[in-house]
């Protein structure tokens, strides 16, 4: 059976030692009492329900699936799902990061962040059904009418109701231009919507009282494509002006996935005949208030396969420690037994030091997108805000693409490491490698993020913010390049940071000429600008542990940092010369092959 234990050694870190988040929390008002202590506290007791309480429901989960009863169009989710949501709940764990104005405890959203990393660890399938209704709970904040706030948000923040994203129809994935789910006004102000949707993540369960869906639709008179789309809430049962529950609305589950992965929640078939909804925003401005919703989930999603990639390495790791198989190389380490435990080997050590690094450098990213999304949101001084926003929007393809690439690598390396138990579902592996497959492709697939950084966030505005990444990356260089300690880690990120500009500069040029070009290149592109990130994340986070170890502290942790953050710049950073390279190879050879497709 598989294990976990929450990783909060390596969270207070990150958020303490190297972010040193509660000097950021000082000044925001409605943070600036958030302590140390307190977010420590909060994270343990989160760490335990995690570990506790959804972790021993991940392979049951699993193996049981979901059910949907075809008369009733009801969904039963896995035995002991129902249970822990309510644990869940009456925890208080749903209001964590919510608005104190609609019954929130207005934490800051690095302590949801944390939280749900360990929930992803524990069990993605059962974190998806509250973690979907954060997103929806951010649209209707930002673009909800304050009628619609005090009617849907309360319930959404205590997780008595939970909430949907409907988006994708049988004939178009990602582009919402082709949707044609309808929407007719009718005489009272609400809306008449009619439609099919697809694949929609905790579509249906049993585990809430209610389920508030967005969907997109459009209007009789909207204009074609993307810029026709409205956004609607259509409530699974009618509220009442008391806001109790009324009569069962027309929208209901026609049928779940058969999927590779994610057993465990229900990927709903999602019928609208004639159901009532209300707009939310402005009409043919849907896509405005889904994207506060999209980019939530997008983040989300990245967090999902950082939770992957650190349960997955725990795992392998165990193993490592224990398998017994051949003898090392230079000669036996464990006299006493028949063989030697195989993290002897230096392949097993690559295997799981690539888990480590992505794991660790993952988290790094995470936490500070949450303190950027907090400040976007919550900082005073709007110049902070506007700038937040802009390096979060960034980073945001970033978090999503090469975190969820690097999951699906690192729990395929670490199910490696079990060799033939890998493939053996009661080890759990396998479980992993099929969850993470799927967070490669949802929420926009990983080449539609990397023409998103590419092409809008970096060419779309000459690359004017990823010149302010840059930036901290120079800093940094400036600061500790005379340190020859931090030579190893520095060296090579102030190289990239010097090719980028020329690699970004060569490539807009050449999409100037053929827009294949950028296409081409993009996915490449997007690995470049992670290992950017990363090898900034790691450089600082090999700084605080000189720094330590200088000092005279002598906590093992920070000589295992140490050595962590030497493997990322010599075994994974390289790889960003091969991409470079491949980039530059062009689209010819990929668009110039109708005889080799024929």
């Amino acid at each position: 059976m598989p294990v976990y234990n929450p990783p909060l050694r390596d969270m207070q870190f990150v958020m303490h030692e190297v972010l040193n988040v509660t000097a950021e929390f000082q000044s925001m008002p409605q943070h600036a009492e958030v302590d140390v202590e307190t977010i420590n506290a909060v994270l343990e007791e989160a760490g335990k329900f995690a570990s506790q309480v959804i972790f021993p429901l991940n392979i049951s989960g699993d193996t049981e699936g979901c059910q949907l009863d075809r008369e009733t169009h009801e969904v039963k989710t896995p035995t002991g799902f129902k249970e822990a949501y309510k644990t869940y709940v009456e925890g208080g764990w749903a209001a964590l990061s919510c608005d104190p104005a609609y019954g929130g405890q207005g934490l800051p959203l690095v302590v949801n962040q944390c939280l749900y990393e360990m929930m992803n660890s524990a069990n993605q399938a059962w974190t998806m059904y509250p973690g979907l209704t954060h997103g929806a709970y951010a649209a209707l904040h930002t673009y909800g009418t304050d009628a619609q706030k005090d009617t849907y948000l309360p319930k959404m923040t205590s997780g008595e109701w939970t909430g949907t994203m409907c988006l994708t129809e049988p004939h178009c994935g990602t582009d919402l231009g082709l949707m044609r789910t309808k929407a007719e006004p009718l005489a009272d102000g609400t809306y008449k919507i009619t439609g099919n949707k697809i694949f929609i993540s905790a579509g249906e369960h049993d585990m809430a009282d209610n389920i508030i869906h967005l969907v997109l639709a459009r209007l009789p008179d909207a204009p074609p494509g993307i810029k026709g789309v409205s956004l609607f809430i259509v409530p699974k049962f009618h509220v009442k002006a008391d806001g109790s529950l009324g009569e069962r609305n027309g929208i209901y589950c026609g049928g779940l996935e058969h999927k590779m992965g994610i057993h465990g929640n229900a990927t709903a078939q999602i019928v609208i005949d004639g159901a009532i909804g209300t707009l939310v925003g402005q009409p043919n401005k849907g896509m405005q208030a889904m994207f506060v919703m999209m980019n939530a989930a997008r983040l989300g999603v990245g967090n999902q396969s950082l939770g992957l990639t650190e349960v997955a390495y725990q795992n392998a790791l165990a193993y490592a420690k224990d398998r017994i198989q051949m003898r090392s190389l230079t000669g036996p380490k464990a006299k006493d037994k028949p063989a030697d435990p195989i993290i002897v080997h230096p392949d097993v050590r690559r295997m799981l030091l690539t888990a480590k690094a992505y794991a660790e450098g993952g988290r790094a990213l995470a936490i500070y997108s949450s303190v950027l999304l907090e400040k976007a949101h919550n900082h005073p001084d709007e110049k902070v805000r506007k700038d937040s926003d802009e390096m979060l929007s960034l980073l945001t393809p970033i978090t999503k693409a090469f975190l969820t690439d690097n999951g699906y690598n690192a729990a395929t390396q670490c199910q490696q490491v079990f060799g033939g138990h890998g493939y053996i579902k009661e080890w759990g592996m396998e479980q992993f490698v099929r969850d993470a497959r799927i967070n490669m492709i949802y929420e926009g697939t990983n080449t539609i993020q990397s023409l998103d950084l590419l092409g809008r966030k970096v060419l779309g505005n000459n690359g004017a913010t990823l010149k302010k990444f840059g930036k901290l990356v120079g800093a940094l260089v400036m600061e500790e390049g005379v340190n020859e300690k931090m030579a190893e880690f520095i060296n090579p990120l102030a190289v990239l940071g010097e090719q980028i500009t020329k690699f970004t500069t060569e490539i807009g040029f050449k999409g100037l000429q053929n827009a294949d070009e950028v296409g081409a290149a993009a996915v490449d592109y997007l690995r470049v600008a992670g290992h950017l990130v990363f090898g900034y994340f790691w450089a600082r986070m090999a700084q605080v542990a000189l720094r330590e170890i200088a000092a005279g502290n002598t906590d093992p942790f920070y000589v295992a940092k140490l050595q962590t953050a030497r493997f990322y710049f010599a075994k994974l950073f390289p790889e960003t010369a091969t991409l470079m390279r491949t980039a530059r190879a062009g689209s010819k050879v990929l668009m110039d092959t109708d005889a080799a497709l024929a």
